[in-house]
């Protein structure tokens, strides 16, 4: 660290499982991130053979992946303590962002069976603990051509008829039938074998009506789209995912009453939120170290840069923005972990939102730092730069989450 390290009182094991995240993020994570970031075509991210598969076959051998799913199945979700976690997705996302939403997803449809008491579900959970060698993966399908944030902000508007999700879910006996289609955003949505699939289930009701169910993606009916070209976050696979007449077992609909999606919105609001907002306060402190460290090494008028008044007034700026969104993030997360079953929406979504403002200006001023090299794909701050302005967009546009969250203040 290039910089004095503020973290205090931290295990042995907390410091061990940031020290183990931290090798792998720098050995693994940023050099295959910007490999990826690197090809022209997004189809080459996913294809046999990418170095994609090669992380994510490293990130498992770990065991990272045991984190979401129940100790009873082969998880470790109780025995990951929560400044454990937060170390862990800071640093995920100060190694490689679009690698970090990617894991992020990856467990949600398993993570979910493991809700259910179905053995068929739970075996999905287990067997997904054991596969090392990435058979089973996961995406998170929520949003739609004609459908995002609003997922998310609830009002009547959107909780009426003539607002109804694009993927329905119709139950005939034993089945239901599921038509419709997911949007290109859809993270690891073209490389994933299952989803944690939103569907409407009351169209009546518009997006009030909905349920959750998983879904094996290999179904009779079920076809993809090409992966999503973008400007960032280019290591994170997002793509389209169609439905039609796709037949699931009742026991798959994990959530089949509208009535317990609708009151837990806050805390989908605080977990999703909360989670991006300290990925992305990992991926400022990223940006600000690069530019410190650039700092040092170039030379300008005869002495490093950093010797230069303007640019020791540019760096405290970025720093005194890194140590207040890395704050927030923590103190958010530390709250709603002894809250879990009434987490606040409020501080998550200011974290997410502070966050990744953070992170996009902090990079923004690590390229003028860097000068004209912080255009090139020399270094990594332009990619950072880009990487940061998807989040702004992503799980919600940090606009719409504002006003969403001020309904739960």
């Amino acid at each position: 660290m290039p910089i004095r390290d503020l973290d205090i009182n931290l295990t042995d094991e907390q410091k061990a499982m940031r020290d183990t995240i931290r090798k792998f993020g720098s050995e693994v994570m940023r050099p295959a991130g910007i490999e990826l970031d690197k090809l022209d075509d997004p189809s080459e991210v996913i294809a046999e053979g990418s170095v994609l598969w090669d992380v994510y076959r490293k990130y498992r051998e770990i065991g990272l992946h045991k984190r979401s799913i129940p100790k009873a199945l082969g998880g470790m979700m109780e025995d990951m303590d929560i400044m454990s976690s937060i170390l862990m997705a800071e640093e995920m996302g100060y190694w490689d962002s679009g690698l970090a939403i990617s894991f992020g997803v990856d467990g949600m449809p398993f993570a979910l069976a493991a809700l259910s008491p179905d053995p068929e579900l739970q075996s999905w959970a287990r067997d997904y603990v054991e596969d090392t060698e990435c058979k089973m993966t996961g995406c998170w399908a929520i949003t739609e051509p004609d459908h995002g944030t609003d997922w998310l902000l609830r009002s009547e508007a959107t909780n009426c008829s003539e607002c109804v999700p694009n993927v329905r879910a119709e139950l005939k006996g034993d089945e239901y039938i599921l038509n419709g289609q997911k949007s290109a955003w859809v993270s690891n949505g073209t490389m994933a074998t299952h989803a944690n699939l939103h569907v409407s289930l009351d169209p009546s009701k518009g997006m009030a009506g909905t349920g959750l169910a998983v879904v094996r993606l290999d179904l009779p009916g079920i076809s993809r789209g090409k992966p999503l070209d973008k400007i960032g976050q280019r290591p994170l696979n997002q793509g389209e995912i169609y439905f039609d007449d796709v037949k699931i077992p009742k026991n798959w609909m994990i959530v089949p009453d509208p009535a317990l999606i609708e009151g837990t919105g806050e805390m989908g609001l605080a977990r999703v939120n909360g989670g991006m907002g300290i990925t992305f306060a990992g991926l400022a402190r990223a940006a600000f170290d690069e530019a410190f460290k650039y700092s040092k090494e170039r030379v300008q008028g005869g002495m490093p840069i950093f010797e230069h008044q303007n640019i020791k007034l540019k760096l405290f700026k970025m720093y005194k923005m890194v140590e207040s969104a890395c704050a927030l993030s923590r103190r958010m997360a530390l709250y709603n972990a002894a809250n879990p079953l009434a987490p606040s929406a409020p501080p998550a979504v200011a974290s997410k939102v502070l966050s990744t403002e953070t992170a996009f200006q902090v990079a923004s001023e690590a390229i003028q730092i860097f000068g004209g090299n912080g255009l090139s794909r020399e270094y990594p701050v332009e990619k950072m730069f880009r990487d940061a302005r998807a989040a702004m967009i992503e799980d919600g546009v940090n606009e719409t989450l504002s006003i969403a969250a001020t309904e739960f203040m």
